[in-house]
């Protein structure tokens, strides 16, 4: 009961934060002015995400005190979040180099897998792999790519906030029926909670943008549950990342594609696949929905069968995989715009 409350006091306090926030953008003219880059038509206010930073981070020393989450846990998660929300701010706000950034990413990267104790054991192919300083900087890699990769994704309304409420949705699930007896399932509860105030603000049609701050969060949070999952459950790792699987296709296809034809990693572009299909579709909601209908219906299930140990995790991933690569070439991830105007 008592953790109830504290969800539905974090969707009331993310929900009115967001309406402040909305406020404060529009008085200060805080917008995100559409450009040939963008997937959206009329000046927006942005900044909205630091509502789930705030209500998610601020919610963590009371589980904290309640001895459902670890001192490193609590750590891991303030001191990366914040980090990386601080340096997501002042890219809004101004601009930070690329090279700055990174920099920025991997010391955030870096202290979540310090205080975490590092990469936990993992399966693959029913062999146990036990971590190394190499595993150890796999991982920096995984958590600076999911923080990116989660703003590029960060592009329609509704896109960003409703892939962290499905694959929370469904990590609540991996807990309940792989380890019963774990609270862990509290943090990704939480996290819907503080998303779901905002989503109340950025579901199509948006009155208010995530941000920089906000998507970066999320990135590097939705990267660090995984981690967390593995020490609860090795396979609950792989499971986690099938969850995931939209996000890391379309996002890391985009970019292969991008880098081959020689186009910078940095470079602003709206060639990703759910770009494309919002395009096509002339709206941002089925898109949007759609993602979520995927997660739940395809990604779910094969999570479950992950998590319940009938399938090998890296194997099961793969497979989980596969489709989306299949639709993400066919909606044209990574393709060239002229390329699209020319096939029309």
């Amino acid at each position: 009961m008592s953790t109830f409350i504290l969800v539905i006091l974090e969707f009331s306090l993310s929900f009115k934060l967001t309406g402040m926030l909305w406020r404060y953008a529009l008085d200060r003219k805080i917008m995100d002015v559409p450009n040939e880059r963008s997937s959206h038509l009329v000046a927006t206010p942005r900044g909205g995400g630091i509502a789930i930073v705030l209500t998610f981070l601020g919610a963590l020393p009371v589980l904290w005190l309640a001895e459902i989450i670890s001192s490193s846990v609590l750590l891991a998660l303030v001191g990366t979040g914040f980090w990386v929300s601080l340096v997501g701010f002042l890219d809004d706000r101004g601009h930070i180099a690329a090279r700055w950034r990174l920099m920025a990413h991997c010391l955030g990267a870096s202290w979540a897998l310090a205080w975490l104790g590092g990469m936990p054991p993992l399966v693959v192919f029913g062999l146990l792999i036990e971590p190394n300083w190499f595993w150890h900087l796999v991982t920096i890699i995984y958590l600076i790519w999911m923080l990116n990769l989660y703003n590029f994704m960060d592009g329609i309304d509704g896109l960003a906030s409703l892939e962290a409420i499905t694959v929370c949705l469904g990590g609540i699930v991996l807990y309940w029926l792989t380890e019963p007896n774990s609270i862990a399932w509290v943090l990704p509860a939480l996290l819907i909670a503080a998303v779901a105030g905002f989503l109340c603000w950025n579901f199509p049609p948006a009155r208010i943008f995530m941000g920089d701050a906000g998507s970066g969060f999320l990135g590097i949070t939705l990267g660090i549950l995984p981690i967390i999952a593995a020490r609860v459950q090795p396979e609950l790792f792989w499971a986690w990342l099938v969850l995931l699987g939209v996000f890391v296709v379309d996002s890391t296809t985009t970019l292969l594609r991008r880098v081959l034809r020689g186009h910078k990693i940095h470079e602003a572009h709206r060639s990703h696949a759910y770009q494309y299909l919002s395009r096509l579709m002339k709206a941002h909601r089925p898109v949007s929905l759609g993602v979520s209908f995927i997660n739940l219906v395809w990604l779910l299930p094969i999570a479950i069968i992950i998590g319940k140990g009938y399938l090998d995790g890296f194997l099961g991933m793969l497979f989980a995989y596969l489709p989306l690569i299949g639709m993400a070439f066919y909606f044209k991830a990574g393709a060239s715009e002229l390329q699209e105007v020319m096939e029309r």
